[in-house]
């Protein structure tokens, strides 16, 4: 229907709830949803262990032949630490103990290895059921190797726990959870790392498609970026809001002021919908004669009923609709979701219908395209429990739209691209897990902030670094694929400057690796199927970086230039054994003179330096490799994989200060 990218980087998710589900200390577990059935804990480091209880209780926790306690503080949260771990492939069992209400808990068929946070947008969450995989997949029976997902979580103050657990990875677990299974990229790499140094491997997929860095990053650390302040702001104003429910409130207010249909209470059975107009559900915003239309539209859809229906509760399906709804029948709410990934299906009480005329109404809001979608779950209305006699409700249906978000802008309740959000909700939970390191595939939502990423990512990192307790935390960031259609002539380009953002913060950030994808994207399709070796290459920079083993972790890194009269000759690092171009031909270097003006280079090799000359640039000053949205990357080193994309100019670009 859309791309996922477009989709999700702007899914206005309403969370109507405003506050999490296990909010009381009295209702929260005794053991923390990090240490369920199959979990891995981290070897090498002390093992913080944590939960909640009753107030002043002692907590004993049993575990490998320790034993600690814990006294239950004020908040109900107690905790305590394990010693250092050995890695171990034996299947024990965690169990906590308080005393004196007895209460018992127990984690079984625990391992010691390394954990692995595997975070970024779409293209870390993507799963391995969209990668054409089902060869690897029907093979997945992994059983040292184990997987927990984050859900989707937008919170306004950090949260302490989330609804989880941790599988062994078999095939059916690595097609469960998430967009379309269980991260492609953090399977492969967690597969590999898994099968190279013999040891568990826990790997921990918290991510969000389409979203900026500034939301997976904490408030106190965004300090420094002044842009986000407002924002923030509004963010712990409902965070700290005593209201019942603070983000609901947020919402309405924000359709209230920009939203006329809400201002005009068309959920109203009476509303006359005559002049909107007329659709066939299903369809997409396109078929409904608004093709990239971004903001709230409203649907109503008349239908008739038997007799004896009005009087029986009664099931609405609506398909996947893109992205939010609130949904009334006959002018009463019978529901609403918060997810374009989940089949809408809601049970209405008995009384709300009719027999005769119904009319069923929904206020829509989208961004990235939009649509409704009965492929996983046809369209129609039928009594609980009597699907055989269900009634269609696709067909003719009244549109309106009626608040761009072009012009009223997105708002902030709900919204998971705002400032902490998604740290508080899907990183905060985690806290203090003891972990391995990270794995980072995100950069597209900020790509037209690149020379600001620059000092977010690095902000990013040093955020979670203290809030794991870990300053060796490692860190390794797939740098963008390679995507759209290739440019005619060498130009600037905001995913070129976003990778060199990654490039400076993995080459400037003690423990960090990148891996370069700038040669396994899709022109047309922002969601590159090839994840396995996105996987593999972040397996080697681990290896090589945070596991210091024998192998190449990255391609060539361009070291510096020599002016050679009118030509150019390029020294690098990270050559493993030599250099090849696999198209010398190939539009992949630039060249310029004082002018700034780049144009194609001619590049031969020289050993294990590139000597690049153009006859229109008779005295070059700077040179370009790889430096566009999709390049043509002809560059590699002895171990086969691709140079990181650079330049030698520091010159203005797109994103950067003139």
């Amino acid at each position: 229907m859309m791309s996922r990218l477009s989709q999700s980087a702007l899914t206005l998710a309403v969370l109507l709830s405003g506050s999490p589900r296990l909010s009381a200390a009295g209702e929260k577990p005794l053991l923390h949803p990090l240490f369920t059935d199959h979990a891995v804990l981290q070897r090498g480091r002390a093992v913080p262990v944590w939960g909640w209880a009753a107030t002043n209780a002692t907590v004993t926790v049993r575990f490998a032949n320790q034993t600690k306690q814990a006294n239950v503080g004020a908040d109900g949260r107690w905790s305590c630490s394990l010693d250092p771990l050995e890695a171990s492939f034996e299947s024990r069992t965690l169990t906590v103990e308080a005393a004196p209400a007895g209460t018992r808990a127990e984690a079984r068929d625990l391992l010691v290895g390394d954990v692995w946070l595997c975070s970024g947008q779409s293209n870390m969450e993507m799963g391995i059921t969209l990668c054409l995989e089902d060869e690897e997949i029907a093979k997945a029976d992994h059983p040292n190797l184990r997987l927990l997902t984050v859900p989707h979580h937008i919170a306004y103050a950090p949260q302490d726990t989330f609804a989880g657990c941790w599988k062994r990875c078999t095939p059916q677990s690595v097609r469960e959870d998430g967009w379309g299974g269980f991260s492609a990229t953090a399977y492969f790499f967690g597969k590999q790392l898994q099968q190279e140094l013999g040891i568990p491997i826990g790997l921990i997929h918290s991510s969000w498609g389409g979203t900026v860095a500034e939301a997976w990053t904490s408030g106190p650390a965004l300090k420094p970026f002044a842009k986000f302040q407002p924002q923030l702001k509004s963010v712990r104003t409902i965070g700290t809001s005593t209201a019942a429910a603070p983000v609901r409130d947020a919402m309405n207010a924000w359709f209230l002021q920009h939203d006329p249909g809400t201002a005009k209470k068309w959920e109203k059975e009476e509303t006359d919908a005559s002049g909107w107009r007329q659709v066939t559900l299903p369809g997409t915003w396109t078929d409904c004669g608004a093709p990239g239309y971004e903001g709230v539209v409203w649907i109503q859809r008349q239908f008739d009923l038997p007799a004896d229906w009005s009087n029986q509760p009664l099931v609405i399906q609506l398909g996947i609709i893109s992205d939010t709804d609130t949904t009334w029948l006959n002018g009463k709410e019978i529901g609403q979701t918060d997810s374009f990934e989940t089949a809408r299906r809601y049970t209405v009480p008995a009384g709300i219908a009719k027999s005769g005329r119904n009319v069923i109404t929904l206020r829509i809001t989208n961004a990235g395209g939009g649509g409704v979608d009965d492929k996983q779950m046809p369209m129609l209305i039928h009594p609980v429990g009597a699907e055989n006699a269900a009634i269609p409700l696709s067909g003719p249906s009244r549109f309106q739209e009626t608040a761009r978000l072009a012009e009223t802008g997105r708002p902030l309740a709900g919204n998971p691209n705002v400032p902490s959000v998604l740290y508080n909700g899907m990183i905060a939970p985690l806290l203090p897990c003891s972990l391995t390191g990270a794995i980072w595939y995100q950069g597209e939502a900020n790509a037209s902030r690149a020379y600001q990423y620059r000092s977010l990512l690095p902000a990013l990192i040093r955020d979670w670094r203290q809030r794991f307790g870990t300053d060796d935390l490692a860190f390794h960031i797939v740098s963008l694929a390679n995507y759209e259609a290739a440019a005619d002539q060498p130009r600037d380009h905001e995913w070129a400057e976003l990778r060199e953002a990654q490039a400076m913060t993995a080459k400037t950030v003690p423990h960090c690796g990148l891996a370069v994808a700038i040669d396994i994207g899709e022109a047309g399709d922002i969601h590159p199927k090839n994840k396995r070796e996105v996987g593999r290459r972040l397996a080697l920079s681990a290896l090589a970086s945070t596991y210091a083993k024998s192998v190449s972790g990255s391609g060539p890194w361009f070291r510096s230039i020599d002016v050679e009269g009118d030509r150019i000759r390029i020294h690098f690092d990270h050559t493993a054994g030599g250099l090849l171009l696999k198209e010398p031909s190939a539009r992949s270097f630039a060249i310029a003179g004082e002018d700034r003006k780049f144009v194609w280079a001619n590049a031969t090799l020289d050993g294990t330096s590139v000597v690049l000359s153009s006859p229109v640039v008779p005295k070059p000053v700077a040179v370009r490799h790889a430096w566009d949205s999709n390049p043509q990357a002809s560059l590699y080193n002895g171990a086969g994989l691709p140079a990181v994309p650079f330049r030698s100019d520091d010159w203005p670009g797109m994103t950067g200060p003139r």
